[in-house]
């Protein structure tokens, strides 16, 4: 990897490498602007899996649900490229998690996108939020270097 690129992901514990399909593009041949919420989901998914999260969530008979994302577009991607999506937790709340992530051209060393993601820990039994497990929570700051504030 080159300098500007291992900079621009220096900020995210986690990152999924994930290259650009031919089909990823739209009619105007740059990659359509849903398949980037795919890579976020794919992101968040390497974070939880990567800190055991869904199993510690599980354990407690608890789930977690996307209640919101936004995207901002920085630049264009087309095929080829390979994309490094990095992820990260900014906030942590009573019953929900907040993410960054940063999809980044390998090729070019430049964002492409910005999102920010809000995940909900849910219990499927009362068809209610909860409070995030004190492992989770626990688990995130080690993995993250810090403290976080309910």
């Amino acid at each position: 990897m080159s300098d500007s690129l291992d900079s621009l992901l220096e900020p995210f514990p986690f990152v999924k490498v994930i290259p650009v399909q031919w089909g990823d593009q739209d009619a105007i041949k740059h990659v359509n602007n849903v398949v980037y919420f795919r890579w976020f989901e794919c992101a968040r998914i390497n974070y939880f899996e990567g800190i055991e999260g869904y199993e510690m969530l599980y354990a407690s008979n608890l789930g977690a649900i996307l209640a919101s994302i936004t995207c901002d577009f920085r630049n264009q991607l087309r095929y080829p490229d390979t994309v490094h999506v990095g992820s990260r937790v900014t906030k942590i709340g009573n019953s929900s998690l907040q993410m960054s992530h940063q999809v980044i051209s390998e090729k070019h060393a430049i964002v492409a996108a910005e999102a920010t993601s809000t995940i909900v820990v849910f219990n499927y039994e009362t068809n209610s939020s909860c409070r995030v497990p004190d492992t989770v929570r626990e688990t995130i700051a080690r993995v993250e270097g810090r403290e976080f504030d309910d």
